[in-house]
């Protein structure tokens, strides 16, 4: 089913309450149908991702918005397992994270991430970058259906 007929499934793999709560309020009341799927954490994402367990009857995301800094098993790792892995390796996956450090941007685009941004501390700014995110996806680059 195409992208523009369905809700837009998205992951949010964010561990920090507070950015969850700023994510949702940013896609709401949208143009876009979006559907926000959120784990806390990285083995979480891969329950999610491979559809085991509690997530047997997730849907395939659209994008990953992936938090660098995870509990159990951090962003770096779940990058490494979506890039590894036939199923997933197409999913865009944008790193939205706190860290500024040049090593953890050269990890992130070395393990092939979509790009990498860091989150604001402004409410404003933090909403501007999700909803642009959303705007460049979903309406701007064209993906492909699986």
């Amino acid at each position: 089913m195409p992208i523009n007929s369905r809700a837009i499934e998205i992951l949010l793999v964010e561990d920090n309450p507070g950015d969850v709560n700023l994510t949702r309020l940013a896609l709401a009341d949208r143009e876009i149908n979006v559907h926000l799927s959120v784990v806390a954490d990285g083995v979480e994402a891969m329950n999610f991702l491979h559809r085991h367990g509690e997530y047997r009857q997730a849907i395939h995301p659209d994008l990953i918005l992936l938090d660098w800094n995870l509990p159990r098993k951090d962003g770096r790792e779940v990058l490494v397992e979506i890039r590894a892995d036939e199923r997933l390796q197409r999913i865009p996956v944008v790193v939205l994270t706190t860290s500024q450090a040049e090593e953890d941007i050269l990890k992130a685009y070395n393990l092939h991430a979509n790009c990498y941004i860091t989150k604001p501390v402004d409410f404003d700014r933090f909403v501007q970058i999700i909803q642009s995110i959303e705007d460049f996806w979903f309406t701007i680059v064209q993906l492909p259906s699986e």
